[in-house]
C-alpha cells in the first residue's frame, strides 16, 4: 500500500497552534482510517522550487499518494472523503448536501472569520468602523448556521466531512466569544471535537510542534 504523505509545519507560533490547516487532512485521514506519514516543512522549505513545485503558493498542507500531488486543503479532503463512507454518504442526495456545505464552510463561513482575525491586530482596531462592519458580518454568518444546526447534530443526518469543515472554521475563533455565546454551536463544534479522530490528529499536530520549539 502506498503511503499518504502531507506536509506540516515543524513549529508554528503559540496563537497559530491547532489551527494550522493541515489539521484538516490529518483529521479526514483518521476519520478515514488511512495511515500517513508527515513532510514537515520550515520557511526555507517553503521557499524552495521543490516545495513550490507541491504546494504553489508555498503554505501546507501538501499531499502525495502514488504519484498523486494534492494542494489545499479543503480539495485534499474532498478527494479523501470520497473514497471513505465515514466522511460521505453514499446516498447521491445526501453527497451533493455535503458537498455544498463544505464549500459553505470554506467559502461562506471562514473568508469573513479570516478578514476579521486580521483586521483585529490593526491599531485601534475596536473603533474601527471596518472592524465592527466585519463583526456584523460574521455574526449574521453564526446566526445562519445556528438557525441550520437548530435540533439537529450535525449538517446532515450523521458526521460527514462538511461538520469535519464547519469545525475547523468555528475553532478559528476561539479567542472570542462568538461561538461560546451562541450554544448552538458551541455544542456543535464540542460534539465534533470529541471524535478520537479529531483528538488523535491534533495531538499528531501539536506533539510536533512541542518537539521542535525553540529553545527559551
Amino acid at each position: 500500500m502506498t503511503m499518504i504523505k502531507v506536509s506540516a509545519f515543524r513549529w508554528v507560533p503559540p496563537f497559530a497552534q491547532g489551527l494550522v490547516r493541515d489539521l484538516r487532512v490529518r483529521w479526514a485521514l483518521e476519520e478515514a482510517g488511512l495511515p500517513y506519514e508527515e513532510r514537515l516543512i520550515g520557511p526555507a522549505d517553503q521557499k524552495s522550487d521543490g516545495y513550490r513545485a507541491l504546494q504553489p503558493f508555498g503554505q501546507v498542507p501538501s499531499y502525495e499518494e502514488n504519484g498523486l500531488e494534492l494542494f489545499e486543503s479543503g480539495a485534499i479532503v474532498l478527494h479523501i472523503a470520497e473514497r471513505a463512507e465515514s466522511l460521505m454518504p453514499p446516498d447521491p442526495v445526501a453527497r451533493a448536501r455535503t458537498k455544498t456545505w463544505m464549500f459553505a464552510a470554506l467559502n461562506t463561513v471562514e473568508p469573513p472569520i479570516v478578514f476579521l482575525n486580521a483586521v483585529s491586530g490593526t491599531p485601534d482596531a475596536e473603533q474601527s468602523p471596518l472592524k465592527q462592519g466585519v463583526v456584523g458580518l460574521v455574526e449574521q454568518r453564526l446566526d445562519s448556521l445556528c438557525s441550520q444546526l437548530s435540533g439537529r447534530d450535525y449538517l446532515e443526518h450523521r458526521f460527514t466531512a462538511a461538520d469535519l469543515l464547519m469545525t475547523s472554521v468555528l475553532r478559528i475563533l476561539r479567542t472570542t466569544t462568538m461561538v461560546t455565546d451562541r450554544p448552538v454551536l458551541e455544542f456543535y463544534r464540542l460534539r465534533c471535537e470529541d471524535r478520537p479522530a479529531f483528538k488523535k490528529a491534533l495531538d499528531a499536530q501539536m506533539s510536533r510542534f512541542a518537539e521542535n520549539a525553540p529553545p527559551g
